[in-house]
């Protein structure tokens, strides 16, 4: 079945002078431009795309990557404005995202970015955004686990810290202790659920728990020595600031990840830091 806003892998079943019409093996055809083709393409081939309505409300493929995909949550730019709603950069070529004044919250700017949500239309079948999240987003039957990994979109800041959309259906929120690199609105992000309170609110967490996360923190410690000639001016008695601002980690977990390394025998203490051993930059 061809639908639009989802990324497919299609048959090319015929050739024309207008580009290559793929098939979904059920007779359904959709088709794909010259300017995505290539005179090497056969009939038989495999190819994966992207589908969407084009101007003239026709099923069309790409192979170009989109920036939101149906049932995504994004950020986007809005470049031009209508009497009937706005429109947003949607990475595509010549085609861009329609955001209705009914799904508008407070109206939109030209030039500005938005958190929206990309769904398919009910009726027409096409590809539309909406800032008005709740029906997508929300925590009432949560997904996810304690420890789990999970995709974040950073949507909101407060005095508290980042609302973030989690895996483009609930709601998070990272605290800004919890914080130790730069973090903007738009931001796509790893993060892990650090806890769910019976409210079924989800605390994120940047960084791993236990001793996955000093292992893999060890790593980028190392690497980092690496990076930095083999040396950098931290020690324990360095402050929480000094050790995030050059290694974007908390003072417990740098602790953690140096003792991991001293055991190791791949780093020494050196001239009020520490120093990278010369096997270690093997």
């Amino acid at each position: 079945m061809l639908k639009a806003g989802h990324t497919q892998t299609l048959t090319v079943s015929r050739l024309s002078e207008y580009g290559l019409y793929l098939s979904d093996g059920e007779q359904n055809e959709v088709l794909l431009p010259n300017r995505y083709t290539s005179l090497a393409d056969k009939v038989g081939d495999r190819k994966e795309v992207f589908l969407y309505h084009d101007s003239e409300n026709r099923l069309v493929a790409t192979t170009e990557t989109p920036l939101l995909r149906a049932g995504e949550a994004g950020f986007l730019q809005v470049v031009d404005k209508t009497p009937h709603g706005a429109f947003l950069d949607w990475g595509l070529h010549g085609k861009d995202l329609f955001l209705p004044n009914r799904n508008q919250q407070g109206g939109v700017l030209v030039g500005q970015r938005y958190i929206v949500y990309l769904y398919e239309d009910s009726v027409t079948g096409r590809c539309v955004a909406t800032m008005k999240l709740k029906s997508f987003i929300n925590n009432e039957l949560v997904s996810v686990r304690p420890r789990e990994e999970v995709a974040l979109l950073v949507a909101s800041q407060s005095e508290i810290g980042y609302r973030v959309v989690v895996n483009n259906r609930h709601w998070g929120m990272i605290y800004r202790n919890q914080i130790f690199r730069p973090v903007a609105v738009g931001d796509r992000l790893q993060g892990y659920v650090r806890r769910i309170t019976e409210e079924n609110r989800i605390d994120i967490s940047l960084q791993q728990a236990g001793i996955a996360q000093v292992r893999d923190s060890a790593e980028a410690l190392r690497e980092l020595l690496r990076d930095n000639g083999g040396f950098l001016p931290l020690n324990d008695d360095s402050s929480p600031e000094q050790v995030a601002q050059l290694t974007q980690m908390s003072k417990k977990n740098f602790k953690r990840s140096l003792g991991m390394l001293l055991k190791r025998g791949e780093v020494h203490f050196e001239n009020d830091g520490i120093k990278l051993n010369r096997h270690g930059n093997d």
